[in-house]
């Protein structure tokens, strides 16, 4: 669970190709995915780019035929991932870019068993698996999946830091922090699980409670295993911590289900409270993905009718 770009509200218009965005102050990236028909970008200049090469479900010939395939967008709104038709690889893309296969050992055959999770900058991609552990660590950047960090998968991927230069894995009552190369800079032993690195590679942030209603937080010096007081987040009645990071700056960001679509907060680190940044509307679509998200989010799928009775 992890977010990283700014979204703003959409007036949406219809396109099906993708081209060169329209010369503009602020570039246009991606706003969120959609999935009726078949997987859409909506852009935020308000454009809807189709994207029809993309899986909606696992085929028949998976693990688990049927379900629902992930379709990823990076934190920085600027790359897509998806498993394609034509072969079942999973690849990432931009908006005027070619496709780029992960790693061939990620295919649709493995979806509801691998679950892949992207870097902000669209960079690395690593999968979380049922095993429990983790499968591909992959880093697009030199185009190469990369061993096992200690040759083994005993591993739980907790996240990246917002600059994606860094990512934290709890193996048994350890936190460890590893660079791109998959080399330890951080050890602290302890049994706190966290959700999110800061950027200083040395704070976390560690959810208090009993998921999926998190309501409080404690935070988490990886250096000396230092543990902060209990916060309670004040987020409106019925709302919770579905989504905990930290951005660039430093500050702590929340991303909460409401009943209209998602609230994004600000933080306070020493009282708990919540500034209210934006709302973001769910839109009318079977299941929908915001930057940031990984395979499932509270937000992901609307619920059917009967399960709303």
């Amino acid at each position: 669970m992890r977010f990283r770009a700014a979204l703003a509200t959409l007036l949406l218009t219809a396109a099906t190709l993708i081209g060169p965005p329209a010369a503009a102050a602020t570039p246009v990236t991606i706003a969120y995915a959609q999935r009726t028909q078949t997987w859409q970008l909506v852009l935020t200049d308000g454009d809807v780019v189709e994207v029809p090469e993309a899986l909606a479900k696992a085929p028949d010939d998976a693990a688990n035929p049927g379900a629902p395939a992930p379709f990823l967008v990076s934190g920085d709104g600027r790359h897509f991932f998806y498993f394609r038709k034509s072969d079942q690889l999973f690849v990432e893309r931009t908006l005027n870019g070619k496709e780029r296969v992960v790693s061939r050992r990620l295919t649709a055959f493995s979806i509801n068993e691998e679950w892949p999770v992207v870097s902000d900058d669209g960079s690395f991609v690593v999968t979380t698996t049922s095993a429990p552990g983790v499968g591909v660590f992959a880093d697009l950047r030199k185009g190469k999946s990369l061993p096992l960090p200690g040759r083994t998968d005993a591993w739980s991927f907790l996240g990246f830091s917002p600059d994606s230069k860094r990512l934290l894995l709890a193996g048994e009552s350890q936190l460890t922090v590893f660079d791109r190369g998959l080399r330890a800079r951080m050890r602290l032993k302890t049994r706190l699980g966290s959700m999110a690195l800061a950027n200083d590679h040395v704070t976390a942030a560690v959810p208090v409670g009993t998921w999926p209603k998190y309501r409080k937080l404690r935070l988490l010096n990886l250096r000396t295993g230092r543990v902060s007081g209990t916060v309670t987040v004040r987020l409106p009645r019925g709302q919770y911590v579905d989504d905990l990071a930290f951005d660039r700056a430093g500050r702590m960001i929340v991303r909460s289900k409401t009943g209209t679509g998602v609230g994004i907060y600000r933080i306070s680190k020493a009282t708990g409270k919540a500034t209210l940044l934006r709302t973001i509307a769910r839109p009318d679509a079977e299941v929908w993905v915001l930057p940031g998200d990984e395979t499932y989010e509270a937000w992901t799928e609307r619920k059917s009718k009967a399960s709303q009775k």
